[in-house]
């Protein structure tokens, strides 16, 4: 019968065999953190290794992801299905194992991590999600939402900025379901960091509001007691600050950067197997070793049991069982789409000429009656961003409800969201002004990357933003979000737009949105509705004459300006078709069919847009023209702004002559 040191050992050596087969990898955390995984996955964690997607399982994630060979081994060890042939092939094209924990590859891995901090940031949306949903779904006797979550992260995750956004919301919350393990190590990739990290983690931590604890990273007795600890601590999240040696078992490398980054190389590997007393040929695994990671018979036991129990909460409460099925598959209502074309009918109908801000709070106020997983929050400018209606009820780690106040924390809000999605059941929007979407871009970046459903809703758009200067007038944000592989920007023109861009960012389950709207008001605009599917799109023709001369291409509130000068053009007689493109990302998925019937090929066109010029290049060629602006802006009324930076009528048409 396997030793728990066995169990241990075994995966210092998958960690370090494949590692050095791909000459490539971080073998240093994975080693030093082998006790705490075992004690934390054989004696903790309820999961089932046969069903990754059971709704109640414990959440687990490693933030130090470059140690992502230990949840290689931990998911290969308990039962999941992640073969050995996976594990040989680390770090290869196309393997499950990637060089860091990619969500969608290997089974069990719950979300991608790598970028340091994220990933408690990521564990924080989790546990605020279960804390969410127990509170909507939970009866007396009846707690079908109840698992924890649990986060290994090390040094790194400890200095990246968003982590220190994202723990102290946590104390805020009191999350008593969640639990970090610090890898105490003291090592980075530069070597010792004595130099450049001398925070007292531990009372940073008190002072969040955590419960915190120190112990010996290779003592199970008191890892174990330490976790069963944090379980009774039920208003505070906890931290057990682990002191351990990286690559722990390693002779000659151990305790040092050497074995951070890098393959401890053969001859070290030999050297370690004999220090650590494993005496098997690499990947390798005895059978008695299997048997003691083995966690398939106590997951499907965890399963079942919790079975049982939505069985009887089923019989019990109905309706909200079949509601939380529904939100945990990530389906929308049965009646969503009746209800939201009679939303964008409305709007229509309405064509109020106000702020897309103001006409997307108008829309939000409009869903959140549909969707009671419809999660909103703002980085403290709710009132700014327009993100909040009377639909929603502001939410603290007291009171239930489905608004969240983040605090000027943009990027740990998205980070945040991130969790939440990726746990299911809710669909999280947050709020901010479109310049710190800059703060906020690689949780936006990773959103993509996950293919999650998160809105991002970005205000004050534009040099129209005004008198708050060049530090708030996001010239490049918007051009640059839409660079964001599998990222769908939409910058609608009026509020049948607006509307529209909202229902279809709900609507897309395959990746994140962001919303790019107006301070400033908008014309209000009524149009066919045959439009509104072609406003889906991402880009349509708004307005047409026969034998079009020049194409104008527009969107957010420069299309307004590109109407009018479109119309002082063809009453000079020059014939000029008004294209409104809401979406250049969804616009760019349609079939060359559709995108010819658009933008006409050989028909020059001209693009106005109050940002940068060269993204417009894709679409108006060399021999076309844009307008718009590629310096920093300036401090001063809104309306004065634009017309400064040649946002004017006069100024599209002469622009527009220039091509012809």
């Amino acid at each position: 019968m396997a030793t728990r040191k066995d169990l241990a050992n075994a995966i210092r050596a998958l960690s370090m065999d494949a590692v050095q087969k791909a000459n490539s990898g971080h073998p240093g955390a994975p080693m030093g953190m082998a006790e705490i995984a075992e004690e934390l996955w054989n004696h903790h964690l309820s999961h089932n290794p046969k069903n990754p997607n059971w709704s109640n399982r414990d959440r687990f994630v490693l933030s130090n992801g470059h140690g992502s060979m230990l949840i290689y081994s931990l998911l290969h060890l308990t039962g999941y299905a992640l073969p050995m042939d996976e594990i040989k092939t680390f770090r290869q094209l196309h393997s499950k194992c990637a060089g860091h924990p990619e969500y969608g590859y290997a089974p069990g891995v719950e979300t991608t991590t790598g970028p340091l901090g994220q990933g408690i940031a990521n564990g924080v949306g989790f546990a605020m999600a279960e804390k969410l949903l127990a509170n909507q779904f939970n009866k007396p006797g009846h707690e079908i939402v109840d698992h924890s979550t649990y986060v290994f992260l090390g040094d790194g995750c400890m200095m990246e900025g968003v982590s220190h956004e994202a723990c102290a919301l946590a104390g805020t919350w009191g999350l008593g379901k969640l639990t970090a393990f610090w890898d105490d190590n003291g090592i980075s990739i530069d070597g010792h960091i004595e130099g450049w990290y001398t925070d007292d983690t531990a009372k940073r931590f008190e002072s969040y509001g955590w419960h915190v604890q120190s112990v010996d990273g290779h003592d199970v007795a008191a890892i174990g007691a330490a976790i069963e600890a944090a379980k009774k601590v039920t208003d505070k999240p906890s931290l057990i600050c682990c002191k351990t040696v990286i690559g722990m078992g390693s002779p000659n490398k151990s305790g040092s950067h050497d074995c951070h980054g890098s393959a401890l190389g053969l001859e070290e590997v030999a050297a370690t197997r004999a220090n650590i007393g494993w005496n098997h040929e690499p990947f390798v695994i005895p059978a008695d070793v299997y048997a003691g990671w083995d966690a398939t018979a106590k997951g499907a036991a965890d399963e079942s049991s919790w079975n049982d129990k939505f069985v009887a909460y089923a019989k019990a409460f109905p309706a909200e069982a079949a509601e939380y099925t529904r939100r945990m598959a990530g389906d929308l209502p049965a009646n969503w789409k009746e209800a939201t074309d009679a939303i964008i009918a409305a709007t229509n109908e309405k064509a109020e000429g106000v702020a897309t801000r103001k006409a997307s709070q108008n829309v939000i106020g409009a869903l959140a009656p549909l969707l009671p997983e419809f999660l909103g929050g703002s980085a403290d400018l709710t009132g700014s961003n327009l993100t909040s209606t009377g639909s929603f009820v502001h939410v603290d780690a007291k009171k239930p409800g489905n608004y969240i106040s983040y605090g000027v924390r943009e990027f740990g809000m998205f980070a945040i969201m991130n969790g939440m999605a990726l746990h299911g059941g809710l669909i999280p929007f947050g709020g901010t002004f479109h310049m710190f979407s800059d703060y906020a871009k690689s949780a936006l970046r990773m959103a993509a990357l996950m293919k999650q459903r998160v809105i991002a809703v970005l205000t004050h758009d534009s040099i129209g933003q005004g008198e708050d200067g060049p530090t708030h007038q996001p010239i490049e944000n918007t051009a640059g979000l839409r660079l964001i592989p599998n990222m769908d920007v939409w910058r609608p023109g009026n509020s049948t737009e607006t509307a529209v861009s909202w229902v279809a960012a709900v609507e897309r389950k395959d990746g994140p949105s962001s919303l790019v709207l107006s301070r400033q008001n908008v014309a209000g605009m009524k149009h066919d509705a045959a439009q509104f599917a072609l406003m889906r799109k991402g880009g349509y023709v708004l307005s047409d004459v026969a034998g079009a001369q020049v194409i104008i291409i527009a969107n957010g509130s420069e299309l307004e300006l590109a109407v009018k000068a479109a119309a002082e053009l063809n009453a000079a007689g020059t014939k000029v078709r008004v294209v409104s493109m809401p979406s250049t990302n969804v616009f760019d998925r349609q079939d060359k069919a559709y995108k010819d019937s658009v933008l006409t090929p050989g028909v020059k066109r001209v693009a106005v847009e109050a940002g940068v010029t060269d993204f417009w290049r894709k679409y108006v060629g060399l021999e076309g023209a844009v307008v718009g602006i590629d310096t920093f802006g300036e401090s001063a009324p809104g309306g004065v702004l634009l017309k400064h930076f040649g946002f004017t009528v006069e100024n599209v048409v002469a622009t527009v002559k220039s091509v012809l």
